[in-house]
């Protein structure tokens, strides 16, 4: 309730935790359409972590939404109802205007209850003052409206916090998710405080950001090319594609060499080493022994590091195949087995 109209937003919710108090104060804000310089809140654990008569200490939430609307909150002191009377008073019209006439209605979602709720909520506002001749909406536009400071850009996003350590990856571990997120490869080895809501995460180092991602889902690595280092980066163009093409500029075969691993792998990053084994095989023999050697694994279809690398060693490259004689029966000459004149 605003102190001089006395222009009333009322908004029904689950319970009375952070993520409710929080949804309902954001609504609230845009209902008046501005920012009062401050708000006085009850006592309750979702507003104050330590409730004092002369300095209560807000949580770290209510302060995040007071710096983002650019207001104050001043809790009232423990079991004084006084310091906060417009809105006891606004709660026992409220129950006679709005409860009551809902009080016998079934809903079967907040939703549709706040909808009836907001219906009523314009009808009190909009009631004339028993002494004055103007109702609390009329009172709010033409004077306390002008006194209200301009929304910000956005609704305020509840945030939560956690700590987490830049492995030597250059990634810090998102607990609550079990994902990672890149951050820049100089704070490797540093100790960051980690902000996030249910759309973002961000990540700071004594109280500067560093790191800013979209929040994903479970399990999930996030990178931005910019947070690594020279030799990560390399890593990203790692694919399929990247060693064919490397491939195709040391011969034919070379290419059908390394095509054939990622045919042959369900999971293509295992055979990342592979290739990039037999692509550097042509800074020791050269590129035609290479061909050559990728030549004969593929013909014998053995196609492997190790088997190349073989062919390599012993100058098998520099011996043709042997092409098998196709004549020649594969079943051996023995006195039990019968040949084919047998059944003539």
């Amino acid at each position: 309730v605003l102190p001089f109209s006395l222009y009333t937003y009322v908004e029904a919710c689950w319970t009375q935790k952070r993520e409710d108090l929080v949804s309902c104060m954001n609504n609230m804000m845009w209902f008046y359409g501005g920012v009062p310089k401050g708000v006085v809140s009850d006592n309750l654990k979702s507003a104050v972590s330590r409730s004092s008569k002369y300095e209560p200490e807000i949580n770290r939430s209510l302060k995040d939404f007071a710096r983002h609307y650019d207001c104050v909150i001043n809790p009232t002191r423990a079991y004084s109802p006084q310091d906060k009377a417009l809105v006891e008073n606004a709660v026992q019209l409220s129950y006679q205007r709005i409860f009551y006439p809902l009080r016998e209605m079934t809903f079967f979602s907040l939703q549709d209850l706040n909808t009836e709720i907001r219906r009523l909520l314009e009808n009190y506002n909009d009631m004339l003052f028993q002494r004055k001749e103007a109702s609390r909406k009329e009172l709010f536009q033409s004077v306390e409206r002008a006194a209200l400071k301009p929304l910000p850009v956005g609704l305020y996003r509840l945030r939560e916090y956690t700590r987490a350590k830049v492995q030597k990856t250059g990634y810090v571990y998102f607990s609550p998710d079990k994902s990672y997120y890149s951050v820049p490869y100089r704070y490797i080895g540093k100790n960051t405080r980690i902000h996030y809501t249910k759309d973002v995460v961000e990540v700071y180092h004594y109280h500067e950001r560093i790191a800013f991602h979209k929040r994903s889902s479970r399990g999930s690595y996030n990178t931005v090319r910019d947070h690594l280092g020279s030799t990560h980066r390399k890593y990203l163009d790692w694919s399929p594609g990247y060693f064919e093409k490397q491939a195709a500029a040391l011969g034919p075969n070379v290419l059908a060499c390394i095509s054939e691993l990622f045919v042959g792998s369900d999971y293509p990053e295992t055979a990342y080493k592979r290739a990039m084994g037999i692509i550097q095989l042509a800074k020791s023999y050269g590129r035609e022994r290479l061909d050559a050697a990728c030549n004969r694994a593929v013909y014998a279809k053995a196609v492997s590091y190790n088997r190349i690398k073989n062919i390599l060693e012993n100058n098998l490259d520099r011996v043709a195949p042997e092409e098998p004689d196709k004549k020649q029966s594969h079943i051996p000459d023995h006195e039990n087995i019968r040949g084919a004149s047998n059944y003539q």
